[in-house]
């Protein structure tokens, strides 16, 4: 956003300051050409003058004198003729024969002038030619030609421009400082709002940002804080009654558990299948004690994530699945399932090993349990792109479209599975291990029957290593 903000401004500056200078650029240049212009002319009405009073006298020595002297002080050539074009003085190695000057001559002895077309620039180069008719408006008595040099007013026009330029260059200077600190003062309280917002929307404590910048962002970060205190103060006890409920009922579980398992001794045989559905729900209320704990140290995990970059997190994917296939295979042929498992070389993921742990067991765990007996369950490890791909395949019965896009909410379970052990909370869980390290958890059909879950996860840079 600074940058957008700043290039806004700078960009108006810019426009701003052009249509100052590029102006100021011309004028300069005119009024030096105008100048010239003015002197020429000048000098144009006095040999003009001299002319005229030759044609009356018939001396034309003053007139010759004048133009020698003109020629030697400036360096600038002079042609003047009378009414019959003969030349009378022509001086600085131009001739009245000359094309060029042919022509300006027969226009003056039409009593037409010539003079600057055109302003001058500081590449102007060479000469230009002026001409006027001597005489009066009914009588033209000869012609003045004058080939004056534009090198002395290019240079002024080049040091005029050049000091417009320099200042030009100070505004610019000036109006980019000053661009750059309206964007720090407007856009630093933007920062600091969003990182509080970052650690607000992850469940931590958000930084309290400083009231600065403009009033109404001083106003914004005032309100933010009153809410992100209200906020924080609502997850943090929403969070502490989750963990705590969950612990302190594990003391009070196991005491249960220890009383049941004593007056077992003492029940009838009758009462063996009321104590197998006791101890059936206390195995449940266990297993959902230990999932929520585990739901939410993953959401925990998850914010704390979101707010870092968990740079240092290094696995190989590939280990991690030969090791977990180590682990299930026992289980899964209790369970008569065939479990494979395909991983090759080393495949470097953004995690650590305990988290691509737990995830691979949430997801083998639900196929060995869903999948029923005879199945085949296929776990594989592979890179998408930058990406590291872990997927579980099984060939069971699977779920359908509704039920996937409701597998990963809270204590779902398909309704054909209610008697099923199992919280509902697992495949949540691996969403929120796979959220916090910027993954995500993809459940789809497999064709005839079955279903495939994958565990997308960043890959480490070519050079990262894995730890």
């Amino acid at each position: 956003m600074r940058t957008r903000v700043q290039t806004v401004l700078l960009v108006f500056g810019t426009l701003v300051v052009a249509a100052f200078a590029v102006p100021l650029l011309l004028f300069t240049a005119s009024d030096r050409t105008q100048q010239l212009a003015l002197a020429r002319s000048a000098d144009l009405d006095r040999f003009a003058s001299l002319t005229d009073q030759a044609a009356a006298t018939g001396d034309t020595s003053a007139l010759a004198a004048e133009a020698r002297r003109y020629t030697q002080l400036y360096g600038e050539a002079l042609v003047v003729t009378d009414a019959r074009r003969v030349p009378v003085v022509q001086t600085g190695g131009m001739r009245a024969a000359d094309p060029a000057v042919s022509r300006l001559v027969d226009a003056a002895l039409r009593n037409q002038t010539a003079h600057l077309k055109g302003a001058l620039r500081p590449w102007s180069r060479g000469y230009r030619m002026f001409a006027e008719p001597a005489g009066t408006g009914t009588q033209v008595t000869g012609a003045v030609v004058l080939r004056a040099s534009v090198g002395a007013a290019a240079a002024d026009i080049t040091r005029r421009w050049a000091a417009v330029l320099a200042g030009t260059a100070l505004v610019a200077v000036a109006c980019t400082a000053l661009a750059r600190a309206a964007t720090h003062w407007v856009v630093s309280p933007l920062r600091r709002l969003d990182r509080a917002v970052g650690r607000l929307a992850a469940g931590l404590p958000p930084e309290q940002t400083s009231a600065g910048g403009p009033p109404e962002l001083r106003q914004l970060a005032t309100g933010f804080n009153r809410m992100a205190g209200t906020v924080t103060a609502a997850l943090e006890q929403q969070r502490r009654l989750v963990a705590d409920t969950s612990h302190q009922m594990r003391n009070p579980m196991a005491a249960l558990r220890l009383r049941v398992d004593a007056l077992h001794t003492h029940l009838p045989a009758a009462a063996d299948r009321t104590y197998t559905g006791v101890t059936a729900e206390l195995d449940r209320l266990e297993a959902l004690l230990d999932d929520m704990l585990a739901l939410a140290s993953a959401e925990h995990r998850a914010g704390v994530l979101a707010v870092s970059d968990g740079a240092d997190a290094r696995c190989d994917a590939a280990e991690v699945a030969l090791t977990q296939h180590r682990r299930w295979e026992p289980l899964a042929r209790r369970a008569g399932a065939r479990l494979t498992t395909e991983a090759g070389t080393p495949v470097p993921a953004a995690c650590t090993d305990d988290e691509l742990a737990q995830i691979t067991d949430i997801l083998l765990d639900n196929a060995l349990k869903y999948a029923g007996p005879d199945a085949t369950v296929v776990l594989r490890c592979t890179t998408e792109n930058d990406r590291v791909v872990l997927t579980v395949t099984d060939d069971g019965p699977g779920l359908t479209e509704e039920e996937i896009s409701q597998a990963t909410t809270r204590f779902w379970r398909a309704a054909r599975h209610r008697g099923t052990t199992g919280t509902g909370l697992g495949l949540a869980i691996a969403e929120q291990l796979l959220a916090g390290r910027g993954g995500r958890l993809e459940l789809s059909l497999v064709r005839p029957h079955g279903l495939r879950a994958r565990a997308v996860l960043p890959g480490v840079p070519a050079g990262g290593g894995a730890s």
